[in-house]
């Protein structure tokens, strides 16, 4: 009954927000809200009997309301959970118009996501992938930038084909289960021969490759990450992209085994291809967002990579990295938007000698940087050692090419660093002044988990473990 309760709390909330024409009122709703629902999280995860729910749904089609928490649905729920009053706080100043519309959409977007990392029913994980999508694209074209009808467009083109192609296969496996039914266990029993498999694999691949996004169907990503509204940015690279990464996981994997080993060394080839084309790319960045969205590229790169290698210390790795990950690039995110909205320019170029004049700012920018680049005792290195590690028992070759990124990362980010808060003063940022409360509170808590765990990680192995352990029996 908790996990229903992860999807009702913001789904009710956010169609209750459509009516709430005040601003501070919509604010101060959904970040209590949000509030809520992390408290669900945290029971849910402390609570094992509670972490499962079914019921009858469309039961003529072989299909129920199933939810299930293993390891990694309680991982990715806390992410979601931990997400939204994080961001809710950052943009507490922001003026939206339509605050009510606003804010209704962020929150069914997250019962959207919620419902994903929790339906053990295909299609009802089906269901819930769309509903995560379809507020986002009303978020980015009513509150997007001045080309967001453009980038909307081919962030709805790609989406829609993914879900159209996933949708296929859906329906092939469904038809070659020995009873007719959209549960997982069902879908991972389906008899499918190895050219079955192979067509099939792709088809969900390309779906998931598409969320993540994965090169070369990476190139909605930068755009849409510039010209939507941050809070909407910070959930898409956050969190939605996540949901690519466990579909993985959770469905391509254990039902296409056959299909996922055959097609490992291409897909990882394409995976660590991405990860250096982005890195590049990210170097040449003048604009701060279109950096960390490719920077975003090259990490989720990484993550597919290794989920293909077969191992076990991969997968842990890639297991608490979608949740450190999320953590940090929101951070990322968050300073990025202020330094927007406070000098009205998001050229490196432009900046300056930030931290004269913001300290704190300063200071919080260099956790943020030091955990993007994987520094040991910040939260990102145990999981990026983890997945170079199974990586370079699958390869060493490509795990050489692949560690190259590590450089490009220290060299982009440490350079993003060195043009916001060192050197001189200039006329765009004499009169900066330092982080508000709010926000101060929100990177302070970024930053304390990406110390805590980057010093402790142990909970969040033991946390995704029985879910490594399940990939490997259903092998």
């Amino acid at each position: 009954m908790i996990a229903l309760l992860l999807i009702l709390t913001p789904l009710v909330a956010g169609f209750c927000s459509f009516a709430m024409k005040q601003g501070s009122t919509a604010k101060n709703f959904s970040l209590l809200v949000s509030i809520v629902t992390l408290a669900i999280a945290l029971l849910a995860i402390g609570s094992p009997a509670g972490g499962s729910f079914d019921t009858a749904w469309l039961t003529d089609l072989g299909s129920r309301f199933t939810l299930k928490m293993d390891g990694m649905g309680k991982m990715l729920c806390l992410l979601t959970a931990v997400s939204y009053p994080l961001i809710f706080a950052a943009v507490y100043k922001s003026d939206y118009k339509n605050p009510g519309s606003f804010f209704g959409l962020m929150l069914l977007t997250q019962a959207g996501l919620m419902g994903v990392f929790l339906a053990a029913d295909a299609l009802l994980f089906y269901f819930f992938w769309e509903l995560a999508l379809i507020p986002v694209y009303f978020l980015c074209s009513l509150w997007g930038g001045e080309k967001r009808i453009a980038v909307t467009f081919k962030f709805f083109v790609y989406t829609f084909i993914g879900s159209l192609l996933m949708l296929v296969g859906i329906l092939y496996v469904y038809f070659h289960t020995a009873d007719h039914s959209f549960a997982m266990q069902s879908f991972y029993k389906a008899q499918l021969s190895d050219h079955q498999q192979s067509y099939m694999f792709w088809l969900f691949f390309v779906a998931f490759a598409i969320k993540m996004p994965i090169f070369p169907l990476h190139t909605w990503q930068p755009d849409a990450y510039e010209q939507a509204p941050t809070a909407t940015t910070m959930v898409l690279s956050g969190v939605m992209v996540k949901m690519g990464v466990f579909a993985v996981f959770r469905w391509l994997l254990p039902i296409f085994p056959n299909a996922a080993s055959s097609n490992s060394m291409i897909i990882i080839i394409l995976s660590v291809t991405g990860m250096l084309y982005a890195s590049l790319i990210a170097i040449k960045q003048d604009d701060i967002k279109r950096m960390i969205a490719y920077s975003s590229i090259a990490h989720i790169g990484l993550m597919c990579a290794a989920m293909f290698t077969n191992n076990k210390a991969a997968f842990d790795g890639v297991m608490i990295q979608m949740f450190n990950h999320g953590v940090n690039v929101i951070g990322l995110w968050i300073i990025a938007d202020l330094i927007e909205k406070q000098l009205g320019t998001r050229k490196l170029s432009d900046l300056g000698g930030l931290a004269q004049k913001a300290p704190a700012l300063a200071i919080l920018l260099v956790i943020m940087a030091l955990a993007n680049v994987a520094l040991p005792l910040t939260n990102a290195f145990i999981g990026e050692f983890l997945m170079f590690s199974g990586l370079f028992q699958y390869n060493m070759f490509i795990a050489a090419i692949a560690g190259i990124s590590i450089i490009l990362a220290a060299v982009y980010t440490l350079n993003m660093v060195q043009k916001v808060i060192y050197g001189n003063l200039n006329a765009v940022t004499e009169n900066a002044t330092d982080i508000s409360f709010n926000v101060k509170l929100v990177l302070v808590i970024i930053a304390l988990v990406i110390i805590v765990f980057g010093v402790f990680p142990q909970p969040m192995i033991d946390l995704t473990k029985t879910s490594v352990e399940a990939l490997f029996v259903k092998k």
